[in-house]
């Protein structure tokens, strides 16, 4: 594993090819409330790219990455991150790929889709998650933060691949597909005001 940190953006010439796995790291879950302070990056090569963002969110690299129509953006639970990534640098993340969702859609066999238990069952891969509390918004993020905050990235790649075999086998690549579309959406409901109501329920 190998970890860099970035002040404020990425460099201009960093490329992750045609798939980047992206994660956040926020004060705290609430949209409205919490502010952005680490995204993290990485091509699926072994390296992961942490950004530490300045509170002007000026990283121009960064939002152009993630608004790049040609790359894919892989997340865990991307609800979340889309969403605050929206709010928080006005960029839209498309097209994505949810390996959360993806998990749900195709291992109706077990309730655990948590990163932690998709990459220990389908990867035999450990991660902890000790710091997931941690203070991020820290001057100096420490070496255990840091680590932390690539795992999340780390395995995503990896992770997609299996659970694309799984979509397959069980006949719901479509389905996640359109999935996948609607999650811009379902980050603008929840930036709404529409987080705890089901606007599809009776």
């Amino acid at each position: 594993m190998s970890i860099t940190l970035h002040h404020g953006d990425i460099p201009a010439d960093l490329d992750f090819g045609a798939s980047v796995a992206v994660d956040t790291e926020t004060m705290g879950l609430s949209l409205v409330r919490d502010r952005l302070c680490v995204v993290q990056l990485s091509a699926g090569d072994g390296t992961a790219h942490l950004v530490k963002l300045t509170r002007d969110y000026d990283c121009p690299n960064l939002k152009r990455l993630l608004a790049n129509p040609d790359v894919l953006k892989i997340f865990h639970f991307a609800r979340f991150d889309v969403a605050m990534i929206k709010r928080s640098l006005g960029v839209d993340c498309a097209p994505l790929y949810c390996t959360k969702i993806a998990s749900k859609l195709c291992r109706t066999n077990t309730d655990r889709h948590g990163l932690k238990d998709l990459c220990l069952n389908l990867l035999g891969v450990e991660i902890s998650k000790e710091q997931q509390t941690s203070d991020w918004g820290a001057e100096v993020l420490t070496e255990q933060q840091q680590a932390y905050a690539a795992q999340d990235v780390l395995y995503l790649h990896r992770l997609k691949e299996v659970l694309d075999a799984l979509l397959t086998r069980e006949g719901r690549v479509d389905l996640a597909a359109e999935c996948f579309l609607f999650l811009p959406t379902r980050g603008a409901l929840d930036l709404a005001g529409w987080d705890e109501v089901d606007i599809f329920a009776h």
